[in-house]
């Protein structure tokens, strides 16, 4: 039944930010969400608890679909590598990709709308958490550990401010952007806040944590062979 529930709720989060993104959050009523969604304005309510929050699933997937993407990270490769294979548009079904183009077009709304980024800021530091748990278990450390906690506070806060500004530039100036340019941007912010050795490959000692390998970066050319396909 919960899965049920999320699955609906994932609908009714597409219909809302499809309004917003057309017409502006404070156009918007909850009563033309729900007749749009094809549900009543009570079951609305019962799954939201304002007007808001109708989309925090919609902005739930992009952390979650991120940390999905980093516990797949094999310890062998740098975060470049990894994120190009990730990030490469031919891994996404066409509803991920067209969820991905409503919340472009949300972010780069935000600044006009104060309480839809309330919810954009709450759904990423959740996110924390997952993210705190996968730099632990790559560098063998605890994710309680203050400096692993410190480490994923800051990443997150990195691909939250990558994402805003892709997003706006997308919009506003009709930028298009490579997955290379992407990548690029993403990895460069990751390793400017990060205060622990995780974006490198890492060898797992077999007395003790991990020894971070060779710093092996890739070439721009080899970053962007995967979106040129």
């Amino acid at each position: 039944m919960a899965h049920r529930t999320e699955i609906s709720r994932l609908g009714v989060a597409r219909v809302a930010a499809r309004l917003f993104a057309d017409q502006g959050f404070g156009a918007t009523s909850g009563s033309e969400i729900a007749a749009a969604a094809g549900i009543s304005e009570r079951t609305l309510w019962r799954y939201f608890r304002n007007k808001e929050s109708c989309v925090s699933p919609l902005f739930a997937q992009t952390w979650q679909r991120f940390a999905r993407e980093l516990r797949s990270w094999p310890h062998s490769q740098p975060i470049e590598v990894h994120l190009a294979d990730q990030f490469a548009l031919d891994r996404h079904s066409p509803q991920e990709i067209a969820d991905m183009v409503l919340v472009v077009r949300l972010i780069a709304a935000l600044p006009q709308e104060p309480d839809l980024r309330s919810v954009w800021l709450h759904s990423y530091h959740d996110g924390e958490e997952e993210v705190a748990a996968l730099i632990g278990d790559r560098l063998g450390r605890s994710h309680h550990d203050f400096e692993v906690r410190l480490c994923a506070a800051a990443v997150m806060g990195a691909v939250r401010t990558v994402d805003e500004a892709i997003s706006r530039a997308a919009v506003r100036d009709a930028r298009a952007f490579t997955t290379a340019e992407v990548v690029a941007q993403m990895s460069r912010a990751i390793r400017a806040v990060s205060n622990l050795p995780f974006c490198d490959p890492v060898v797992h000692q077999p007395f003790g944590g991990p020894a971070p390998g060779p710093v092996t970066r890739p070439e721009p050319a080899a970053r962007g062979r995967r979106a040129a396909k």
